[in-house]
């Protein structure tokens, strides 16, 4: 029995990165003899076993053959006759495919020390080409690695995948999984590059293909389109170091744009509520998880709002903030807040431009919290005049604190 480190934690170790995550691969052994060793079996489609001190992940080496269409089209042996080399084959990348042993010593069949010099994402043989989760995962790669290139022959392998319909064949989990991580990496805007490239992003994401070549506002530098905006934002978001929700929310919240009228662009009057529409529909596709999906809905449906609240009255800030429902849910507000900066200041130039909603909503948000809505409703006899004597009462105090700011206009 011979025991390797293998995959990401031999590559980031080479980078120099910090890897908290070891997988283990197992030569020369069976099922019987690990768990005679202590280890308790996890693994359903294939042996993985964990350690029975570390808990961490330990499985046999082993082969694949495809069997059928997308990502659970394959058959798996496990045996000891199965070589080091063999199991490292049977992985996406080169850099991806190499193996350290107990001494310390790297196992690197087909150069992954060298594309990592190069910093080029390599296939490592023509199997890349049965899995059609690898276009996602090299597309996450080219989001976390962002300067790394993808090797011609490999660009081109993944376009005959998309030509050939293996992508159409992904369940909608494994694409949210993949595009969660890939939006939580250092760029994430370059694997929306990449799957554009490729071709796949039209049929995976064709909300988000469609925004690429629509004109935004005059006012926006004409080579800045719907696209290459909303791939801005996504970056600003991960500048930012924002969580999931907003780097989802970020994507979303320009959808609307690609149906907008041609007669009326650049403009896009009334694209907030076709969003909204886009986005529900993408959401319940890939089954996006209630938190993200619920502030990309406020997200499309609510920022250009928010964006102009230094020009509303005290009456509108307070509806504002009901139709948000951020008494209720201030975490979720902020987080709202935290998207529309981004939205705000992924343009070009704009990256550290000033950005007054969030300061000025938040001010608002307390002021309307003072309001002892319990209060109210006690000293109220007529129930039914209950909702309007809070909401009168919260605008009395918006208007308190814009009064004495100075800064409440005339004109709604």
């Amino acid at each position: 029995m011979q025991v390797y480190i293998v995959g990401g934690a031999v590559r980031d170790e080479l980078l120099g990165r910090p890897c908290d995550d070891r997988d283990y691969v197992v030569v020369g052994a069976t099922p019987e003899a690990m768990l005679a060793a202590g280890f308790r079996p996890v693994g359903k489609d294939f042996p993985v076993f964990l350690h029975p001190d570390s808990h961490e992940e330990y499985a046999l080496a082993r082969t694949e053959r495809k069997s059928g269409r997308g990502y659970h089209g394959f058959t798996f042996h496990a045996a000891v006759d199965v070589t080091l080399e063999q199991d490292l084959a049977r992985r996406d990348l080169t850099i991806n495919a190499m193996a350290r042993d107990n001494e310390g010593r790297v196992i690197d069949p087909f150069n992954g020390q060298g594309d990592l010099q190069a910093k080029i994402l390599r296939h490592v043989g023509p199997a890349f080409a049965e899995d059609p989760v690898r276009i996602l995962r090299i597309a996450r790669f080219a989001a976390r690695f962002h300067d790394f290139s993808i090797a011609p022959e490999t660009l081109t392998l993944m376009r005959a995948m998309v030509t050939d319909g293996e992508v159409d064949h992904l369940v909608a989990e494994r694409v949210w999984q993949e595009l969660a991580k890939g939006l939580m990496e250092a760029k994430p805007s370059r694997m929306f590059e990449v799957l554009r490239e490729c071709g796949a992003l039209v049929r995976l994401l064709p909300e988000v293909d469609a925004l690429f070549g629509v004109p935004q506002r005059a006012d926006y530098h004409p080579e800045i389109d719907a696209g290459i905006h909303t791939l801005m934002v996504i970056d600003q978001a991960a500048r930012y170091g924002f969580p999931l929700t907003v780097r989802y929310a970020a994507l979303c919240h320009d959808l609307g744009k690609a149906t907008t009228p041609a007669d009326i662009l650049p403009r896009h009057i009334g694209h907030e509520m076709r969003s909204v529409e886009r986005c529900q529909t993408m959401s319940e596709r890939l089954r996006v998880p209630n938190e993200c999906r619920d502030l990309a809905l406020l997200m499309a449906r609510h920022h250009g709002t928010i964006h102009r609240a230094g020009e509303m009255r005290a009456a509108t800030l307070v509806d504002l903030l009901e139709k948000c429902d951020a008494l209720r849910r201030p975490a979720r507000f902020g987080e709202l807040l935290d998207t529309c900066r981004c939205d705000y200041t992924g343009r070009a130039g704009w990256e550290n431009r000033s950005y007054d909603s969030p300061d000025l909503l938040y001010k608002v948000l307390a002021a309307v919290n003072t309001v002892d809505a319990g209060r109210i409703a006690a000293d109220t006899k007529d129930r039914g005049k209950i909702p309007e004597r809070i909401r009168l009462a919260r605008i009395k105090a918006v208007r308190a604190l814009l009064n004495e700011a100075g800064d409440e206009p005339e004109q709604q």
